[in-house]
């Protein structure tokens, strides 16, 4: 697991994550021409897509998603 620290609507937040998802999301960020924290922020915001979940599940669940509509 790697930690990370973030500044998500201006609030430091830090996420653990495994390498692949982290490169999985630096990837998806770059196809979408935005940075990580900004991708992140747009995740965060989601909410109402999140069912619960805490913020490294729903990175997870993004990424899995992302990669299924390839």
């Amino acid at each position: 697991m790697q930690k990370r620290s973030l500044k998500i609507a201006g609030h430091a937040t830090s996420v653990a994550l495994e390498p692949e998802f982290w490169q999985a999301l630096e990837d998806i960020a770059r196809l979408q021409k935005t940075s990580l924290s900004a991708l992140i922020a747009t995740i965060d915001r989601q909410k109402e897509a999140a069912m619960g979940r805490n913020l490294a599940s729903q990175l997870r669940v993004f990424v899995l998603n992302s990669y299924r509509n390839l």
